[in-house]
């Protein structure tokens, strides 16, 4: 095995051991529930996009809000928004938006 092989194979499994972590980090779990949701007044419809509506975002420590936004529409699909779901009576997941077939 030469050199640059050893190399990439280190490279692959390096990166195949970092990756659950990445995706891991991005877990967030709380025990400070969010504040009650804002209202927002989402605006017209817009041809080929999705209104997000905003959510309360952990940051610092901190909920911090983060206002509506414009999500471009995908066909076969469903936008689900950002929002927190409550895992049993002191802990709160997050849960990011993302996109899911129908």
């Amino acid at each position: 095995m030469s050199i640059r092989e050893i190399v990439l194979c280190a490279c692959v499994l390096l990166g195949s051991a970092i990756m659950p972590a990445i995706s891991q980090a991005d877990d967030i779990v709380i025990t400070n529930p969010p504040p009650p949701v804002r209202t927002e007044v989402a605006p017209p419809p817009r041809e080929g996009y999705i209104w997000s509506p905003g959510y309360w975002r952990w940051e610092n420590g901190e909920h911090v809000w983060v206002e509506g936004h414009w999500v471009e529409a995908r066909l076969h699909s469903h936008w689900m928004p950002d929002r927190w779901e409550q895992q049993d009576s002191t802990h709160w997941h997050f849960m990011p938006g993302h996109w899911e077939s129908e």
